[in-house]
């Protein structure tokens, strides 16, 4: 687009009026005024070809909606002709509710946005969105005749509406008039609405407008609740370098984070100052001092209780329905790093366009939430890690812990925690639980491993392979071996050696489809190797994920994405999404079945001997990786699934840290918590299996193989393999300590893209590219 011109050219039109006389020289002019009269003609005609090429186009692909136009722009007139300034400046207000209807948040309502008059509005605030959002903002009528030429092209070439390119007055028309729909109708009726505001309103009211309407992260709306929510200052008390600062954000707002991502934020407020300097709106020592500003943050303290674990989880889970119900295609499997990159950047775009709606569209979003969980997950956390005090330099507690809850029945997520309660602490709070990808150590075995195996037909419960050393392969702790041992054997006691077979003969190209159907977000391709079936992944997993795939081992071998959304209304009031706990068969359910059998004996005598639940029947597996930087403990009942994690945020060694040390108490207390007031009751697997049997046989127990009752004799006499010790805590011996070297986890203060983890806060960002 060609730059804005400053405002003496802007204004000349008749200023030879207050020339002095022997300045003034009509004649002259006049063939200069008839010639811009002329352009102005020709720039109209053009624009209204445009829109009339583009029209046919929409016709012709769209099978001749002519009706249907003519319908939107006759909405698009009322709907401007409806409004008023008060249109702007309204709370449009989503609210999250639980399970039982309890408001969980409002995002976006009037205690949020705050809102600022254009007389109060700096003019290097307005200054600074034209110079990088729309630089010939004070030229079109509206709309980009560029824009409109490359979508009517797009929509023949495509058959699609492609983003991008829209004005201010388009941006404006979308976030308060329409939908983020990337649909030929909204894109049209969208041109319609802007030409409209054009007509009824001046440029420094749209402007104005959109400057306290666009999104600035984190749940501020407006420029004016941005600036006390990162800065505590109002507008007018900020410096250029401040408000370039935050005038960045709005472009992308997950990626352009001033929290999690702040290097990303001052290479855009830099090109802002620029285009400034370049547009001669600042001058060159402006430039300088602006450049040369330490941005620091003083985050708003009553924005701390907003930002809380199921609030984020719920955002980021209602996000994605809404690009669900848009039919945005998800991809979790890549085949280069280029297609990898370009889905993420296409996901983070679109992820930030539907979070911005979420806040002022006036949605009702109901949830899965359960508040009695959640504060009895949070509780098993805080109690189990109260002995660890040491914090970072920020004053958040260096080791922390992540856990998510999943129902059975629903496969809908009821209870999430991201992290240590700390109420001194006035920052947002990261969500580990699902934005922290870390190395899940022998905890991915039954997924990933032996699972697959069982489905091949070559592996049971009982057989047998040998535990011995292996030349470049993985050790088992202490340099231990069993010698000949059960498949069962070996998940009991998360035996290296047998797990590193076991993968390489059922592949390990073969053994991650497994994940990638279960949309694990950051496997790729360098995963492709033994270590990875021992937990040595290239960047990890997150809890949310773990529970998931443990729930799809439980529910037959079926996987349901983890989600916490049960439906989403519109402010109409008409429901537009709606969870339909669709199911896709992941595992053979005889696999799962005899996968949950081995996981039963890792809580009868292997490494979780000591997290036995009293009250409920339970499967489990635990992992630690290389040095104990990570811990975790994932296991369910019939009742529900929960994958603990611990560690630090930035991988270190952890003293006395194992999978059934604080994780697993962790799951334990949690466990025995949830399912106090509920009935025991077995699989429901083995409660078939069990009646049939007993009509047969007369026996209402439930059957052991010779191998599982082999098994629990065998316990017995191991006390030197088994690395359980007489608390039933996990020592490192049960797990596996060769996660590759080059595997790494992503922690929180060392991932610095928008898509993985940011820093120790949190917000309702794009967390995992897109997937």
């Amino acid at each position: 687009m060609s730059e804005i011109k400053n405002n003496e050219q802007l204004h000349r039109v008749g200023s030879s009026e207050h020339r002095s006389p022997e300045h003034r020289n009509p004649k002259p002019n006049k063939p200069k005024k008839k010639k811009r009269r002329v352009w102005r003609v020709v720039r109209l005609i053009l624009l209204i070809l445009l829109i009339m090429i583009a029209f046919a186009a929409i016709y012709l692909v769209a099978g001749g909606y002519a009706s249907k136009i003519i319908a939107m722009h006759d909405e698009a007139v009322q709907l401007v002709a409806n409004s008023s300034e008060e249109t702007f400046e309204a709370s449009r207000s989503s609210f999250v509710y639980d399970k039982d209807g309890n408001e969980l948040a409002e995002l976006g309502g009037k205690k949020k946005i705050q809102y600022v008059t254009s007389d109060k509005m700096p003019k290097q605030v307005k200054e600074a969105f034209v110079a990088i959002e729309d630089k010939s903002f004070y030229r079109h009528p509206g709309v980009s005749l560029k824009g409109i030429a490359r979508a009517a092209l797009a929509m023949v070439r495509n058959h699609k509406v492609s983003g991008g390119g829209s004005t201010i007055t388009q941006q404006l028309a979308r976030t308060v008039f329409l939908t983020q729909d990337k649909t030929w109708e909204r894109k049209v009726e969208e041109i319609f609405v802007a030409l409209e505001m054009e007509k009824k309103y001046s440029k420094d009211q749209i402007l104005n407008f959109y400057i306290n309407n666009v999104y600035f992260m984190n749940g501020f709306y407006g420029i004016g609740t941005a600036s006390q929510g990162y800065f505590s200052k109002d507008i007018g008390e900020l410096s250029l370098a401040e408000i370039t600062y935050l005038c960045a954000i709005p472009n992308r707002p997950s990626y352009y984070d001033p929290i999690n991502h702040p290097e990303n934020t001052v290479v855009r407020q830099t090109l802002i100052l620029k285009n400034m300097l370049k547009d001669k709106k600042i001058s060159q020592e402006e430039y300088d001092q602006a450049t040369g500003q330490q941005i620091a943050l003083n985050l708003s303290q009553d924005q701390k209780e907003f930002h809380n674990y199921e609030t984020t989880f719920a955002e980021y889970s209602a996000v994605r329905a809404l690009m669900t119900a848009d039919g945005f295609d998800f991809q979790y499997q890549f085949n280069s790093d280029d297609e990898r990159k370009a889905y993420e950047d296409k996901y983070g775009k679109e992820y930030d366009s539907y979070a911005s709606e979420l806040y002022t569209g006036g949605y009702k979003i109901y949830t899965s939430l359960d508040a009695n969980l959640q504060q009895a997950l949070q509780t098993a956390v805080d109690k189990n890690m109260s002995k660890l005090s040491e914090t970072t330099d920020k004053g958040i507690y260096a080791a922390q812990s992540a856990g998510t809850v999943i129902d059975n029945t629903t496969g809908n997520v009821v209870a999430i925690v991201g992290g240590r309660s700390q109420d001194n602490i006035t920052t947002y709070t990261l969500n580990r639980a699902y934005r922290s990808y870390r190395q899940p150590g022998s905890s991915i075995k039954p997924i990933l491993v032996y699972t697959p195996a069982l489905e091949t037909g070559k592996y049971t419960p009982d057989t047998r392979v040998q535990d011995a050393p292996i030349t470049n392969g993985p050790q088992n702790y202490g340099n231990s071996y069993m010698g000949n041992v059960t498949l069962t054997q070996a998940v009991a006691y998360s035996l290296n050696t047998v797990a590193w077979k076991v993968f390489k003969d059922v592949k390990p190209a073969k053994g991650l489809q497994y994940l990638y159907k279960m949309h694990f977000a950051e496997i790729s391709k360098n995963d492709e190797n033994l270590a990875a079936g021992i937990g040595g992944l290239t960047n990890g997993v997150t809890t949310v994920e773990m529970a998931s795939a443990y729930a799809a081992l439980e529910n037959d071998g079926k996987y349901r994405e983890p989600t916490c959304i049960d439906h989403i209304d519109d402010k109409n009031g008409n429901t537009i999404y709606r969870n339909n706990h669709g199911e896709t068969q992941i595992y053979k359910s005889d696999a799962a079945h005899q996968m949950i059998t081995m996981m039963k004996a890792v809580l009868d005598y292997g490494t979780g001997a000591g997290l036995k639940l009293n009250n409920q029947v339970a499967a489990a597996k635990s992992g630690t990786t290389n040095d104990y930087k990570d811990g975790w403990f994932c296991g369910f009942t019939p009742y529900y699934t929960t994958a603990i994690w611990t560690g630090y945020d930035t991988p270190r060694s952890m003293q006395n840290l194992t999978g059934a040390n604080y994780p697993g108490r962790i799951w334990r207390d949690f466990m025995t918590a949830a399912h106090k007031k509920l009935t025991y009751k077995n699989f429901s697997w083995e409660t078939s299996k069990t009646s049939s049997d007993s009509k047969s046989s007369g026996s209402s127990s439930s059957q052991e193989t010779d191998g599982q009752k082999e098994d629990k004799k065998n316990s017995a006499d191991s006390n030197s393999k088994s690395q359980t010790d007489s608390t039933g805590q996990e020592s490192p011996a049960s797990e596996d300590s060769s996660s590759s070297s080059s595997s790494k986890g992503k922690s929180s203060e060392s991932n610095s893209t928008n898509q993985r983890g940011g820093g120790e806060t949190d917000s309702p960002a794009s967390p995992s590219s897109g997937h």
